[in-house]
C-alpha cells in the first residue's frame, strides 16, 4: 500500500491587491498541476487506485487532471483543508505578508495558539489527524493496539493519493511517522507546489511500518517552473 501526498499548485494569493480567502490556481499553477497529474498517470510500477482531495479551490483545480487521467472520481474530505486563516477578505496583500513577518518569532504557546482570528493550531493537528486515522481505518490501516509504532493494512496492493496542502500533508508525514508534534510542521516538512511525498506501508516485524520512500519529490516540475 502506498500513500501519496500532493501539494496544490501555486495559488493566486491576491487580485488587485487584496488577499483572496479561496484562491484559485495560477497560470503556473496549472501547468505544475498538469505534470504532477501526468507522473502519477504513467507511473509504470502501481497505477492510482483512489484520488482524495481538500475542499479548497487550489486542491480541486490540482486533483482534476489527475482525475482526468486516471479515471478516478475525486473523493473530497473537508477536514483535509489547509489551518484556517483569520478572515482576511479585502485585506491587502501587504498586511497580510506584514502579519506573517511580524507574528514569525512568536512563542511556542503563542504558535499553538495560531493567529487571532484564525484556527489553532492543536484545533487544526487535531482535525486533520482524525480525518486521516478515519480515512485509513475504512481502508483497513489502523495501528497496531499493543504497539502504535506498527501498523496494521489489509491491501498491500492500493494507492491512495491525496491532494491537500502544505501544512496539511506535513501534518499527516508527521502523524504517521510517530514524530511528536510541533505548530510549524510545514517549517519541519518543507513541501513545493505540486510536489510529491510518497509512504508505503510496508511489511516487516510481523505488522506493518510506515515508510517515507520520497519527500518533495519535483522531478516532474523542470526547475524554471517550481515554486514554493
Amino acid at each position: 500500500m502506498d500513500i501519496v501526498f500532493i501539494r496544490h499548485g501555486q495559488p493566486q494569493w491576491a487580485v488587485d491587491g487584496l488577499s483572496q480567502v479561496d484562491p484559485f490556481l495560477t497560470d503556473l499553477g496549472h501547468k505544475q498541476a498538469d505534470l504532477a497529474a501526468k507522473r502519477i498517470a504513467e507511473d509504470p510500477k502501481r497505477s492510482a487506485t483512489e484520488l482524495i482531495v481538500s475542499p479548497a479551490l487550489r486542491s480541486q483545480q490540482t486533483a482534476e487532471p489527475i482525475s482526468n487521467l486516471t479515471g478516478l472520481e475525486p473523493d473530497t474530505i473537508d477536514d483535509l483543508v489547509e489551518v484556517m486563516m483569520p478572515d482576511w477578505t479585502g485585506v491587502s496583500e501587504e498586511k497580510v505578508i506584514d502579519i506573517f513577518k511580524t507574528t514569525r518569532h512568536r512563542t511556542p504557546e503563542e504558535w499553538w495558539d495560531g493567529l487571532d482570528g484564525g484556527e489553532s493550531f492543536r484545533d487544526f493537528h487535531n482535525r486533520v489527524t482524525t480525518a486521516l486515522d478515519a480515512l485509513l481505518a475504512e481502508r483497513g490501516i489502523y495501528p497496531d493496539p499493543d504497539d502504535p509504532s506498527l501498523w496494521h493494512c489489509d491491501n498491500d496492493d492500493g494507492r491512495i493519493v491525496i491532494v491537500a496542502h502544505g501544512g496539511t500533508n506535513s501534518v499527516c508525514l508527521t502523524h504517521l511517522l510517530g514524530i511528536p508534534p510541533s505548530p510549524w510542521e510545514w517549517e519541519k516538512f518543507v513541501l513545493f507546489h505540486a510536489s510529491i511525498a510518497r509512504v508505503k506501508v510496508l511489511p516487516l516485524a510481523g505488522n506493518h511500518v510506515m515508510s517515507l520512500r520520497s519527500f518533495n519529490d519535483q522531478d516532474h516540475i523542470p526547475f524554471d517552473l517550481r515554486s514554493r
